[in-house]
């Protein structure tokens, strides 16, 4: 997915408790010179789908985040 110039893949990892973690990659970069950034267990959720759900939310607020730091 792609997002105000920033590559974005929220993914939920099953935990062995049942529950899901909320991962998130986010890059960005010219091709050759990508940078990413990592993000492990934001947050815990009962289903994949929610877990997904708020890893893109979460990478947007952090993607908007970035913008008004530069502007």
């Amino acid at each position: 997915m792609r997002y105000k110039g920033y590559d974005v893949e929220p993914s939920a990892l099953a935990l062995p408790s049942g529950l899901f973690a909320a991962n998130l990659i986010i890059g960005r970069g010219a091709a050759g010179h990508a940078a990413s950034l990592t993000f492990d267990a934001l947050d815990y959720f009962f289903e994949a789908e929610h877990a997904i759900a708020y890893a893109w939310r979460w990478a947007r607020l952090w993607i908007d985040q970035q913008g008004k730091r530069a502007g």
